[in-house]
């Protein structure tokens, strides 16, 4: 019998998710959670442009309690975003686990630990409600910066530093809601201060928890996790596909998490974010780089595609993990925990998979 999944959440990383799960055999989407009153009672399929599928959305949560379903996939922009309390996603983690569904979701806790033992202790007691488990997953973090890394030292017979780079323009990237809500860009540095404050505190709580991971998973006790970070001014208005972003304004955000050790900055996650590509122009520029300096020295790079491509990645690293998931003891999960995930049953040897049209 194929896994039940539902979907909360249909935005950009959840209309891909819905698309990925019609495709798979083994998975039948059951439910959809969605914010907007605008997609209440539509079909979940229609919502994530693939046809009907027969599943109707709803914003009526104890209706998605009450299914029964085996996965929930939770991939909303952070409750911080919509003004919430940002203990609302976890919040709801422990209502969805208790009710016997796991939960995989891309908005953080991939090292729930970082957080403290009162969030474990409330996560792993909606497990064992619920006879259920939790594992959060991504693209960075999530993959990139702390999977990837921690496959190629695999390779390593000595490591001297661990150093992920991030370099993203997002000149093209088409959601006001997150470039300026959320990111805070297009803000003066006092009303960034002011504004940004959770979501600072939220991207700085992220990327300790993937560096927690990387030195877990090298058996690496630091000493401290820093976060630094520099941001530009725009000099001139700069057009971009979220909206203008004026002259006085935050156009660019440099920002290093460090895994210390003593000294020493032994794991290294660096992040490059613009707004345009003249932004910043002293700042690293080129592709994604994971490094690993020791013996041998190995060098990574991926091209910069974090529009479709990072959405779909984000989505599909979800999507995939479902059937490990599932099967796993009850508690939390992370990318530690599991065994190793690939694209089973992905190749396209016979008829193209399912394709999304364009947003409705």
């Amino acid at each position: 019998m194929p896994l039940k999944v539902i979907q909360w959440s249909s935005g950009n990383v959840g209309r891909h998710a819905v698309a990925a799960v019609a495709d798979r055999p083994d998975l039948k989407l059951v439910g959809m959670y969605v914010y907007g009153a605008d997609k209440e009672g539509r079909d979940a399929g229609e919502i994530a442009g693939v046809g009907k599928l027969g599943v109707k959305a709803t914003r009526d949560v104890e209706r998605i309690l009450k299914l029964k379903a085996d996965v929930v996939i939770h991939a909303p922009l952070p409750s911080l975003v919509y003004g919430e309390d940002p203990d609302a996603d976890v919040d709801t983690f422990c209502r969805l686990l208790a009710s016997g569904k796991n939960v995989i979701t891309t908005v953080g806790y991939l090292n729930p630990k970082v957080h403290g033992s009162k969030l474990v202790r409330r996560l792993e007691s909606a497990c064992r409600a619920g006879n259920s488990s939790f594992h959060s997953t991504g693209l960075n973090p999530g993959w990139m910066g702390d999977l990837l890394p921690l496959t190629m030292t695999a390779l390593s017979s000595r490591i001297d530093e661990i150093h992920v780079l991030e370099i993203s323009n997002f000149q093209h990237y088409p959601s006001p809601e997150i470039m300026f809500d959320m990111m805070g860009f297009g803000k003066t540095r006092a009303a960034f201060r002011r504004d940004a404050a959770r979501y600072n505190h939220w991207l700085t709580s992220l990327f300790k928890e993937s560096i927690q991971l990387v030195a877990d998973g090298l058996g690496l006790r630091l000493d401290d996790i820093k976060a630094t970070t520099r941001r530009v001014l725009a000099e001139q208005d700069l057009a971009t596909a979220a909206g203008t972003v004026r002259a006085g304004t935050i156009s660019g955000q440099h920002w290093e998490w460090a895994g210390v050790v003593g000294r020493r900055k032994l794991i290294r996650h660096e992040t490059v974010w613009r707004m345009h590509e003249t932004v910043a122009p002293d700042w690293p520029r080129g592709n994604h780089r994971v490094i690993v300096r020791g013996e041998p020295n190995m060098r990574l790079e991926l091209r910069p595609d974090w529009i479709d491509g990072g959405l779909i990645s984000t989505a599909m690293h979800a999507v995939n993990a479902i059937p490990y998931v599932c099967a796993a003891p009850p508690g939390i999960r992370t990318l530690l925990d599991l065994p190793w995930m690939t694209g089973r049953g992905r190749v396209a040897a016979g008829k193209p998979l399912r394709q999304r049209k364009s947003r409705p």
